[in-house]
Parts: structure tokens; sequence; C-alpha cells
């Protein structure tokens, strides 16, 4: 028989959790928009090694994914649906977050020569599938745990201790995670030959150098265990325990993923490009301590008025406000029209004319971002006004 005090708790919206979902998509479209060279450090990714806040926003974002999973997987199956049904659905959608992340990749030319298969979307898909197909099949708490240390130390074995095909050994015969030669990067090269990220840095020209993804193949190993991170965390809520030891647990979490990763970094460095599994780790403590604040303030303290509303409003359209943002700075590049006698576009143009004259470069920069952020919410904070919320 089973033991009602162990049994999950009902399945309720947590509203903590579309707090941080709000927060990470608002920073993603700044950090994307974040106004050119005169922008501050933290708004701009680490070159290799190393992190910066930029780094964390999309390790933020697949680990409310795998939080969610336990939300959403369990009130559908709660209103009835078989786990056949919901197995479908989770297929469905992650086949329809793939194909829009080609479209944000493809748009507006859509040059099928050099068109990017990987990208964000398709790498939320994946770990969306997979992780969900995952927790459909087999709810244990332990079989998630294993999964994550094995996909963890299974991709630091790869990295290190694989020889890298027509290079050799990490750290014996080619630097341990090079820039260009990694087994990464190899794979990538290998299987999506001309469709990469970094490749074409002009007409006619290879960089061998430039030849890597930043959301390759192999680095999706590493990314499922920050979803599976974020499912453990989704499990930690649902269950049947205090608001207080729900919030201490969050803190506690966050305070040995921190350290753990910080301390793995001094053999195996973070590296957002190549996901590294310390910086799986890392991302997942700086996640896990917004989270606990968010929990704490909304859940525990019932803080639910105000200050939650703009992140409440993205959070709850997070897929629509991506891909406007992207579909619409994209578009608005790709106008180019003379003006002064020189060819400029949209956002260019808007830039020089209106935030050129802010003294700071800096400040100028982020004015464009959150200038960008206040265009991307409008279309938002309409759908959320007439209660639409759009579901892939």
């Amino acid at each position: 028989m089973t033991n009602p005090s162990l049994a999950p708790a009902p399945v309720q919206r947590l509203l903590s959790l579309d707090v941080l979902r709000g927060i990470t998509i608002a920073f993603m479209i700044m950090v994307n928009n974040n106004g050119g060279s005169g922008s501050w450090g933290f708004m701009n990714h680490a070159q290799w090694n190393g992190l910066t806040a930029t780094d964390l926003v999309f390790p933020t974002f697949v680990f409310v994914v795998g939080a969610s999973i336990a939300y959403a997987f369990d009130a559908r199956l709660a209103r009835g649906a078989t786990r056949a049904q919901l197995a479908l659905h989770t297929v469905r959608r992650a086949a329809t977050l793939f194909l829009l992340g080609v479209v944000v990749n493809g748009f507006p030319t859509f040059e099928l020569a050099h068109l990017r298969f990987y990208g964000v979307l398709q790498r939320i898909a994946l770990c969306y599938l997979l992780v969900g197909l995952f927790y459909l099949w087999d709810k244990r708490v332990w079989t998630k745990v294993a999964a994550l240390v094995a996909a963890l130390a299974g991709y630091w074995i790869l990295l290190r201790w694989v020889p890298v095909p027509g290079a050799g050994m990490p750290g014996r015969d080619i630097p341990f995670m090079d820039q260009s030669m990694n087994m990464v990067s190899w794979i990538d090269r290998a299987v999506m030959p001309h469709h990469l990220y970094l490749e074409w840095p002009g007409p006619g020209v290879l960089d061998p150098h430039n030849l890597r993804d930043p959301e390759g193949l192999l680095s999706t190993l590493p990314a499922l265990g920050t979803t599976l991170l974020g499912l453990l965390t989704g499990l930690w809520l649902r269950a049947r325990k205090p608001l207080v030891a729900k919030a201490l647990g969050l803190a506690g979490g966050a305070l040995a993923c921190l350290a753990t990763g910080y301390f793995w970094s001094m053999w195996f460095p973070l590296n957002k490009n190549l996901w590294t599994s310390s910086y799986v780790l890392v991302a997942a403590g700086w996640s896990l301590t917004v989270l606990a604040l968010a929990f704490w303030a909304a859940d525990v303290r019932g803080w639910r008025k105000g200050w939650t509303w703009p992140w409440l409003v993205l959070g709850s359209n997070a897929i629509a406000a991506y891909m406007f943002s992207e579909l619409a700075t994209n578009g608005l590049y790709n106008v180019p029209f003379t003006a002064g006698g020189q060819r400029t576009n949209v956002l260019a143009w808007i830039f020089v004319h209106v935030f050129a004259h802010i003294p700071d470069p800096g400040w100028a920069a982020f004015a464009y971002s959150v200038s960008i952020l206040a265009f991307c919410f409008i279309p938002v904070w309409v759908l959320y006004r007439k209660n639409i919320f759009i579901k892939v």
C-alpha cells in the first residue's frame, strides 16, 4: 500500500518557476541584442573557457524545461491522458520546436547549402524529448541521478581520454579542450559539414579554427544533464514537504552544485561552447539560487503581485517571445537602405541615431537591449491580456 505522506503533491501551478522562466527569456532577448562591441562584459559570452552572466541564460532555460516536465506530465496524467498519448504529444512537440529552430536559423534567406540545423530550440527539443520520454518510462528518482552521473562523467571521459581522429590524445598530442581540435567539433565537422554556426567568416573563406558549433551533437549529452537536474528539482518541489523545507532544499542543492562544479572546473574548465560537465553543475547552481529566492518570495511568502508581473507575462509565452525576438530583429537587420550616402539597415540606423548619443557606450548598448526587450514584450503582453498561451 502506498504511504499517503510520500505521495506527490496535487499538481498546482508553481509561480516561482514561471518567474524564473520569464527572467531567463528576458535576459536571453537582451543578450542576443546586446548593442555590439560597446556592451558590458557580462552582456557577452566568454570567448572560450570562463563564465559570464550571459553564459547562464541558455542552461537556465534548459533547466526550467526539465523542471516543467514533472509538472506538465503529471498534470496531463492526472487529467486522464495515457502514457502512450503523452509520449506521442512529447514527440510532436519536440518536432515542432526543432522545426521552429530551423526557421529561426534560416530566416529570411533560407540558404539551404549552409542552413544550420543545430541551434537553441533544437537543443531544447532534443533535451525535452529524451528526458520527457525517460520520465514517462521510469519515474524513479535514482535512475535520473544515475543517468545524470553517467552523462557528466561520460562526457568528461570522451573529451579527456578519447583520441581525436587525425589529431591525437588531448593533453598529450593536442591541448585539452582546444578550440578546434576536440571531439565535439570533430564530430560536428563530420556530421554537419558546411552547416555549422562558426564556419563561413566570409564569402569563399574557410577558417578551420571556426569549424565548430556551440549547440553541436555530442555536447547535447551534458545538456541532458542540465535537463535532468531540472527534472530532479521539479520532483523535489512536487513532493509532499513543507514549503520551508522545499526552499531550504533548493538552497542546499544550489550550494552543492556550485561547490562541486567550481571544484571540478580546476580539471575540466567551465566552457559554454562545449557545455562542459563543470559548467552544467555551476549553471544549475545559479539557476537553483534564483529559483530558491523566487520560491521563497512568491510561493512561501506569497508576494504574488507587482514585481512578478512582467516575468509572468514573458514566462507564460516564453517560446512565442523568443520566436518574435529572433524573427523581428533578423527581419529588421535584413532591411537594407541608403542613408547619408552609406548603406545601413533598420537596427543599425536606430542605434546610430538614438542610442549612440548616450555618452557611455556601455549604457548606450544596455539602453538598446532594454528597448528591444520592451519592443518584444508588447505582443506577448497582448497575448497575456487575451489569455492566449501558445503551446507548441
